[in-house]
């Protein structure tokens, strides 16, 4: 099985891994338009040799794991060059717009669309770590427009990966995520940044900083150069979420503002529940 991987950072480099150690006849071969990223994914092992854009036309399987603005600009010259039994899905964090676009494309049957809900704060070649995906919920869109056979190829893979399969529409997806994960993502940055435009003035702010900012700080380490256009893509749900996030922050201060710490220990208290909803997802995954 030929496997090209097109996007050698954290989502493709760990695949790559995963597919290596549970499919010894697999040959994965590497794509990046950064050629010292080919270079370090070779060096690490967890490709078998570098490549280029036209080994599309020889995989059996391809992986697009580059940001989704390139993605959606990438895709359908992957499409154009695929065998015809070539199964390409991509692992973006939107759908939408790339469901969408290949709405119409010849070859949309050889396409699934994916989002593995994985990930680190950390990025690059050498952010790939084994195992990534173990237990997982992976969201597949639009199941119905690939080839059959070639789901199950797509299956086979994320089985071996560990992963769990959520089936959704592309604008379900997007509107979903963008509470659970962008929104995240934006209060994590913007917590760096106001503490950051603090800095200048206290020196030593950070020397304060405990493990509770350090957690919820956590994901501002993330790629810009991925998440910039996630928002981009998401942008109508993303700013509807930071309208409910904004208007619970502004209740917030106005609390505070009245002094009304009961009201404010009421909140905490309902918000408290989440635990018992993390609880929940941790039994499923464990």
């Amino acid at each position: 099985m030929n496997v090209l991987i097109i996007g050698l950072g954290l989502i493709g480099g760990s695949m790559a891994l995963d597919i290596k150690a549970n499919n010894k006849d697999a040959k994965i071969i590497g794509y990046d338009a950064n050629d010292a990223h080919m270079e370090e994914a070779l060096a690490l092992g967890f490709i078998d040799e570098k490549g280029v854009f036209e080994d599309v036309a020889k995989a059996d399987v391809v992986i697009v794991s580059i940001p989704v603005n390139a993605a959606i600009e990438v895709l359908p010259k992957v499409l154009d060059i695929v065998k015809e039994d070539t199964l390409v899905f991509d692992v973006g964090s939107t759908k939408a717009n790339i469901c969408n676009t290949l709405e119409n494309h010849p070859n949309r049957r050889n396409f699934l669309a994916a989002h593995p809900i994985a990930g680190t704060e950390f990025s690059g070649p050498k952010a790939a770590i084994r195992e990534l995906y173990k237990d997982k919920t992976n969201i597949v869109c639009e199941v119905e427009k690939t080839a059959f056979k070639l789901q199950e190829r797509a299956f086979k893979i994320f089985n071996d990966l560990g992963m769990r399969i959520r089936y959704m529409e592309p604008k379900a997806h997007d509107r979903h995520i963008a509470y659970v994960s962008h929104l995240s993502h934006i209060s994590s940055f913007m917590l760096g940044k106001t503490v950051i435009d603090k800095e200048k003035n206290e020196r030593d702010i950070f020397d304060m900083a405990g493990s509770g900012f350090e957690s919820t700080v956590r994901l501002a380490k993330s790629s810009p150069a991925m998440w910039s256009p996630i928002f981009e893509h998401n942008k109508e749900n993303v700013i509807e979420t930071l309208e409910e996030y904004i208007a619970n922050l502004q209740k917030f201060k106005k609390l505070m503002q009245e002094d009304d710490f009961d009201a404010i220990y009421q909140e905490m208290a309902e918000t408290n529940r989440i635990k018992e909803i993390l609880k929940g997802i941790s039994i499923k995954t464990s």
